[in-house]
């Protein structure tokens, strides 16, 4: 069952050669949950789905769909189901999950063990706000856990260090159909973006940032608001393969500079609506397969952290610092979030979160360092899933709960067979 593998963070800039096994069936998993951790489809950008020299359980063949209730939109699914999945099968018959993050390929357990957010986190919370229960093969037997449940806090944002999750019972948002109507405008600056956001109505809301803008037009870019909607629904653009690593100079600051520019243009002064396939507005990059390899081979890193409301001018600076650098890449976002929820390690709190990519070359990393210290000082705190530099004494004041956590998992997996590479560079689960 077990093989030899070589594998990486979404990245590339993390990697690992260890034993990965595949099961088939959700019964083979009680006989590997004290072997290793779980893993989705490896879309962690960093360390956080690696165990290098150690046994992983790769969750990919366990996606099936067990139980729907029509009338109430609850579905029991495998773990290893991806939500893009999901979405493309239940959209047409008026239900989607009710949380997805930026990419379809994530599973149902990764949505869980990282309690990811989407678009639409101001109104309907995070992933853990939308779970009824879940099954949980811990190293000391099979529990299910719902809301309510210690366990549960631990689990939800845990980074899987509870135990494997086999299967999970969530409860469907409905929608109107399986497009979408979304409205984009141009947005001259960051202010004005914080103000937007602040204001929108919109079931889904995201921006796009222009990361290399100075000056007055500092944190321009696009905004896009949502709605599910009904009708002929347009063609999906045939995916692309990115079919080698990019050469460096392909994300080189003039190149990015131009492409942001234009990119800004594409919207008309006046904004407009546009009518785009459910895939298109919630996964635009999963059509471009093994999109990571544009970095080059060697990676890249994503800084992704949420800040307080009152944080706009630390905001600001960030966005200053990110264009002086000259590092990014075209991928920025800007999202508005809402209240926090369950979870010990829940990334999700109420206020702005950016996420920006920086190919992994000389002075990423330090810049990295800069706005995870610039966050911590905000009160604000780092995204685990997308982390790969952070030190464990700032990830440990950005989460104080860390100890009752790493206790909870201790009572569950007291030999720490399901720790992972980022667990182990942040010490999270020494609490001594």
């Amino acid at each position: 069952m077990w093989k030899a593998s070589e594998y990486a963070g979404w990245g590339r800039v993390h990697k690992a050669q260890g034993e990965l096994a595949r099961p088939e069936r959700a019964r083979a998993l009680s006989a590997l949950a004290a072997e290793g951790p779980a893993l989705g489809k490896r879309r962690s950008y960093g360390d956080a789905c690696l165990v290098d020299g150690g046994k992983a359980v790769d969750m990919g063949r366990l996606d099936r769909y067990l139980d729907f209730d029509a009338e109430q939109g609850l579905l029991t699914v495998e773990a290893g189901c991806a939500l893009g999945q999901i979405a493309r099968d239940f959209a047409p018959r008026g239900w989607l999950p009710a949380v997805m993050p930026g990419t379809g390929f994530a599973t149902v357990g990764g949505g869980i063990a990282m309690n990811v957010h989407g678009k639409n986190h101001h109104g309907a919370g995070a992933f853990s706000d939308h779970i009824i229960e879940f099954e949980l093969e811990t190293p000391k037997g099979r529990k299910t856990v719902r809301p309510g449940d210690p366990l549960f806090l631990a689990t939800v944002g845990g980074l899987g260090q509870t135990g494997i999750i086999t299967q999970a019972t969530l409860k469907l948002t409905a929608c109107k159909g399986d497009l979408m109507m979304v409205t984009e405008r141009r947005v001259p600056d960051l202010e004005t973006f914080c103000d937007l956001l602040d204001e929108s109505e919109a079931t889904y809301t995201v921006g796009w940032i222009d990361a290399t803008a100075r000056g007055e037009g500092l944190g321009r870019g696009i905004l896009e608001e949502g709605e599910t909607g009904s009708g002929l629904v347009p063609a999906a653009k045939r995916g692309k393969k990115i079919p080698m690593d990019a050469p460096g100079w392909a994300l080189s600051a003039p190149v990015v500079k131009t492409f942001n520019a234009a990119y800004y243009r594409r919207v008309p002064l006046k904004g407009r609506t546009v009518v785009k396939p459910i895939d298109d507005f919630f996964f635009p990059l999963d059509k471009i397969h093994d999109w990571n390899r544009l970095y080059g081979k060697n990676g890249f890193h994503q800084f992704q952290c949420v800040l307080p409301v009152e944080q706009r001018p630390v905001l600001r600076e960030m966005m200053a610092k990110i264009s002086k650098a000259g590092l990014a890449s075209p991928l920025a976002v800007l999202k508005r979030m809402g209240p926090g929820s369950a979870g010990h390690l829940s990334f999700p709190m109420e206020g702005y979160t950016l996420a920006v990519d920086f190919p992994n070359r000389k002075g990423a990393a330090s810049l990295v360092h800069e706005l995870n210290a610039m966050t911590l000082d905000a009160g604000g705190r780092i995204y685990l899933a997308k982390d790969s530099v952070a030190t464990a004494a700032q990830v440990k004041a950005m989460y104080p709960d860390w100890q009752t956590w790493a206790k909870a998992c201790d009572a569950v997996d007291p030999e720490k067979a399901l720790v992972t590479d980022l667990v182990k560079r942040l010490e999270l689960r020494t609490t001594t």
